[in-house]
């Protein structure tokens, strides 16, 4: 499922999907985009978005 499906359901149901609840996996889009700022850029750019790479992890 993409991010797009996922963010509509609800906290418990989100949480039993993903392992966290939305509010902590938005924290930690956060910081990982700020930590792609900072990365050095190498190879193509990437197909999925940060959310998706995210809960592929």
């Amino acid at each position: 499922m993409t991010y797009e499906q996922v963010k509509t359901l609800k906290p418990t149901e989100f949480k039993r999907l993903c392992g966290v609840y939305p509010d902590t996996f938005k924290d930690m889009v956060t910081v990982l985009k700020a930590e792609k700022v900072w990365q050095k850029k190498t190879g193509r750019p990437s197909k999925l978005s940060t959310e998706d790479q995210l809960l592929s992890t």
